[in-house]
């Protein structure tokens, strides 16, 4: 039943929120349990992105192959089985290895829930992938309180991940027989071979969504505290992201309904653009806030979009939903050094008017998120 699979679907999206949540809130605790500087904590976990580039590709020509269900089943077996290591880990070796193990299994279970996601969706006809993504921001809040609470209350980071791998366990083995059947997705004779141009644009999109998206993550704080004096206020401009990249996905299905996939995206680029523009522009932290916070909705919807379009355009939905994040997440690589550089080079300020363009160029190749055979060029139907 399509209602069975959006609810395992939604679940799954959750719980790999959850794990990404649980343990960035114990990260003071796991460098003081390698007794390790900030720099070699970074040197750890520059293996979760560096191995999902990697595994990205892998799980899409699996997923072409089994189907997503299976690829997902065993990410979350992968996840399960790391976390507890990340918490026992000894020593900075034992830690990146735990690492890279994590991002090897999570980059496993993005690609096959985001194929497995496009296929329910093909089903009841209309989008619903965005809602999917909003679980994952839901559980990654979740996951960031759980461990936040279990660190204030003295639990070891063992004791806390050991019991987050066991609710995932839990949670992959109530959805294995409410997920579609592995052969709706699955594609053995067609896996990769030389992207369309489609395919270039909406890895371009993808760049661009993501290497924006890590940037005010990783630098809107420091913009306010270093550039604008605000102090300890520093964190409100990520939260106010973080609270409109949520909301603008429990809602971006509904617009892709009214307004299509492409207007939507266009849409999106200058309101992202407007946004940090005004928070560059002014010198006025609230009005900085208030351009991160447009930002944040600005993109909120960008990357879902992106996915539903390379799963229409790729040969599979697992390939293409692969071929468009390898290159989307290797953002995550380039972007945080890239705009570090410039900014020692010449100004914060500067560095970070790289997003007006990268917004900027979300407009202008918003046309490649509609190819033919995705959801929203199909006759609308309501199926609940």
């Amino acid at each position: 039943m399509p209602s069975a699979a959006r609810t395992a679907v939604t679940v799954v999206f959750f719980a790999s929120g959850a794990a990404y949540g649980s343990w960035v809130a114990r990260l003071p605790s796991l460098q003081a349990g390698i007794d390790g500087t900030k720099s070699e904590l970074g040197v750890a976990l520059f293996g979760i992105p560096g191995d999902s580039i990697v595994m990205l590709p892998v799980a899409g020509w699996l997923a072409a192959r089994l189907g997503s269900r299976s690829v997902a089943q065993s990410g979350l077996v992968g996840v399960a089985v790391s976390l507890p290591l990340i918490g026992l880990a000894p020593s900075l070796l034992a830690l990146t290895l735990a690492f890279a193990a994590f991002g090897v299994a999570s980059a496993t279970i993005d690609l096959a829930m985001n194929a497995h996601g496009v296929s329910v969706e093909r089903r009841y006809g209309r989008p619903i992938l965005s809602s999917f993504h909003a679980a994952f921001s839901l559980g990654g809040l979740a996951g960031a309180s759980a461990g936040g609470a279990a660190a204030a209350l003295g639990v070891s980071p063992l004791a806390q991940l050991s019991g987050a791998a066991a609710v995932i366990l839990g949670i992959g083995v109530w959805s294995r027989s409410r997920l579609l059947p592995g052969h709706v997705d699955a594609a053995p004779g067609q896996v990769y071979g030389r992207p369309s141009a489609g395919l270039v644009a909406l890895a371009a999109l993808a760049f661009a969504g993501l290497l924006a998206e890590g940037a005010a993550g990783d630098w809107s704080g420091i913009y306010l505290n270093e550039t604008l004096g605000t102090g300890e206020g520093a964190a409100g401009a990520f939260v106010g992201f973080s609270i409109t990249m949520t909301l603008g996905r429990l809602v971006g299905d509904r617009l892709t309904s009214a307004w299509g996939a492409t207007c939507l995206t266009r849409g999106a680029g200058l309101l992202g653009a407007a946004g940090i523009a005004a928070a560059l522009l002014s010198r006025d932290p609230l009005v900085a806030v208030v351009g991160f916070v447009c930002l944040g909705a600005g993109l909120s919807t960008v990357i879902p979009t992106v996915f539903r379009a390379a799963a229409a355009a790729g040969p599979s939905p697992g390939a293409g939903i692969a071929a468009v994040s390898t290159v989307g997440y290797g953002a995550f690589l380039v972007g945080p050094p890239a705009i570090g550089v410039l900014a020692d080079a010449t100004s914060l300020t500067l560095a970070l008017s790289l997003l007006v363009g990268l917004c900027a160029l979300i407009t202008l190749l918003a046309g490649a998120t509609a190819p033919a055979g995705a959801v929203d060029d199909l006759p609308q139907r309501r199926n609940r």
